[in-house]
C-alpha cells in the first residue's frame, strides 16, 4: 500500500535549506537557501557565512552600528551563495529560503532568472531594506510567497 503521509514538494525542498541554515556559524540568524530548477532538481543550496578564504575567527560575528566590527560588512547572505554555488542557467527556477530576502539579494534573484521565491519567516517587514525588496520582486513580476504551515523540524541530536 502507497504512503500517505510523505512530505510535499515545498516542504522537502525548504527542508533542505533549512537544514544547509544549520550550517551557518551565525550566533543570532541562520539562514539558508535551494534553489530548484523547473524539473524539481536542486541546482543551488547557500546558507550565510563569510566569503570563502575569510577566517571566521578573525571577522566579527556581532551585529550593531559600528559597520567595520559588524558582521554585516563581510557576511555572505544564503541567497547570492545558493547563485554562486549553482553552475546551471537559473532562468524560472524557485528558490526556497528560510528569512525573506534584502532588497541586495532581491537584486540578485532577480538578475540571475529565478521566478519564484518561498520563504519560511518574515522577521522585519516595516524595514526599508525589505520594503525594496518586496518593490522590486513587484516591478519584476517575481511570484514570493510565505510557506504556511510548515512544520518539518530538523534537530542535530
Amino acid at each position: 500500500m502507497k504512503r500517505t503521509d510523505y512530505i510535499e514538494w515545498d516542504e522537502y525542498f525548504m527542508g533542505v535549506a533549512y537544514l544547509s541554515a544549520m550550517r551557518s556559524k551565525d550566533d543570532s540568524s541562520q539562514v539558508g537557501a535551494c534553489i530548484v530548477n523547473q524539473k524539481n532538481r536542486i541546482v543551488g543550496i547557500g546558507y550565510n557565512g563569510f566569503p570563502i578564504g575569510c577566517s571566521d575567527d578573525e571577522l566579527p560575528w556581532e551585529k550593531g552600528n559600528d559597520f567595520l566590527n559588524s558582521k554585516y560588512a563581510y557576511v555572505v547572505h544564503a541567497e547570492p551563495n545558493a547563485i554562486l554555488n549553482s553552475s546551471v542557467d537559473l532562468e524560472g527556477s524557485r528558490l526556497y529560503v528560510t528569512l525573506y530576502p534584502c532588497n541586495e539579494c532581491a537584486k540578485l534573484i532577480i538578475q540571475s532568472g529565478i521566478k519564484e521565491v518561498i520563504y519560511l519567516t518574515h522577521k522585519y517587514p516595516e524595514d526599508p531594506v525589505f520594503i525594496a525588496s518586496k518593490r522590486l520582486f513587484e516591478m519584476a513580476k517575481i511570484k514570493v510567497r510565505k510557506l504556511e504551515n510548515y512544520n518539518l523540524r530538523i534537530e542535530k541530536a
